[in-house]
């Protein structure tokens, strides 16, 4: 089956439509869906009049910065001793939810480890996170293996496994003089989910099971890119061997009122990314993808390779704050943000103290 582009930006405030040329645009490829827009607090007049600078540099090189205060600890547990002193990182990520709390995350524990940090974070799109790497105007963003993959180096198939699909995209990138660490095992990706109580009722927990459900439970809330795409829902339900439903078990919404449609039994089957906060919060359940139809999306820190070799401790520094990042994790994180208002500086913040990552 052929993978296209998708965007994705996690947010439980507005969500437009997803053109999923980036969602985060989260992955060109990939469903980045909906911007996030940082609710700042007050800081020093000094903080701010080097903010306003900042930004004016990096709005003409085509950047954007998410601003704001982030915290300076010191190194602990499994990290401990893994300094970069002398180091000089410029870190981005791209301007939805997820991927600016990952990037005050790499801007938290390098500063933590005495590097010198430039928070280029919030960046407007994959393509443009893209760029900025390769030109060297930051060193240093998390990505997406299938938006590697597939928007950047222009594969049409995904890997059906995630470790040789981070293996495909770690070796091919590396010509262009970037270094993909391992990735975590979290795989943001399309998924269906279904409020727990329907999935007791029907007794379903895998999309296979959908094809003996009776037409009228056979019910969705899609969006409109979705439901057309040809990697999309159609194609779902042939992999599957799922049987087509006509046009009125179907709902067509926007991003934001999927998940709350879903909730309200508007529909049975509603069509998430499956680190969005709003699984857990509205405490859906994300059916298995058992065919494995779905791309891969596990995240991974990217460097530009010079950076790496200078400082070859900045692999044992990530890789193992990388491993506790899990679905439930990135679920909790983004939810504090989308759901509960939280800064994303101080969910990073807490979320490396709470693992024992610095103090």
């Amino acid at each position: 089956m052929r993978f296209g582009s998708r965007n994705r930006s996690h947010n439980f405030g507005n969500h437009p439509s997803s053109t999923r040329t980036l969602n985060g645009g989260i992955r060109p490829g990939k469903g980045e869906r909906v911007t996030y827009s940082v609710r700042r607090a007050a800081y020093t007049i000094v903080a701010s009049v080097l903010s306003v600078f900042l930004i004016g540099s990096l709005t003409a090189c085509g950047l954007g910065t998410s601003g704001g205060f982030t915290h300076n600890g010191e190194l602990a547990g499994p990290v401990e001793g893994k300094s970069v002193d002398g180091a000089h990182v410029a870190v981005g990520s791209k301007n939805f939810t997820e991927q600016i709390v990952l990037g005050k995350i790499a801007v938290t524990l390098l500063k933590s480890a005495g590097a010198h940090v430039d928070d280029l974070t919030n960046i407007p799109g994959s393509n443009s996170a893209r760029s900025a790497m390769l030109r060297g105007n930051i060193d240093m963003q998390w990505e997406y293996t299938g938006t590697g993959w597939i928007s950047y180096l222009g594969h049409d198939d995904p890997i059906e496994d995630s470790h040789q699909q981070y293996i495909a995209v770690r070796d091919a990138d590396r010509k262009n003089g970037l270094t993909w660490l391992p990735p975590a095992p979290m795989n943001n990706t399309y998924g269906l989910a279904i409020r727990q109580g329907k999935a007791k009722q029907l007794n379903i927990t895998k999309i296979s099971q959908m094809k003996d459900l009776p037409l009228n439970e056979r019910t969705f809330c899609l969006e409109a890119e979705f439901a057309n795409r040809n990697d999309g829902f159609q194609p779902m339900l042939a992999e599957y061997g799922i049987p087509p439903v006509p046009s009125s078990n179907i709902s067509l919404m926007d991003t934001g009122a999927i998940y709350s449609a879903t909730d309200r039994g508007g529909c049975n089957f509603g069509e998430v990314f499956t680190t969005d906060g709003r699984i857990k919060a509205l405490n859906l359940r994300t059916l298995e993808d058992d065919q494995h139809f779905f791309p891969k999306y596990n995240v991974a820190p990217v460097f530009r390779t010079d950076l790496i070799r200078k400082y070859p401790q900045l692999e044992p520094l990530f890789e193992p704050v990388a491993q506790k990042l899990t679905n439930d994790v990135l679920q909790d994180l983004n939810a504090k943000v989308d759901v509960d208002g939280d800064e994303p500086s101080e969910v990073a913040w807490d979320w490396l103290r709470e693992e024992g990552f610095v103090k």
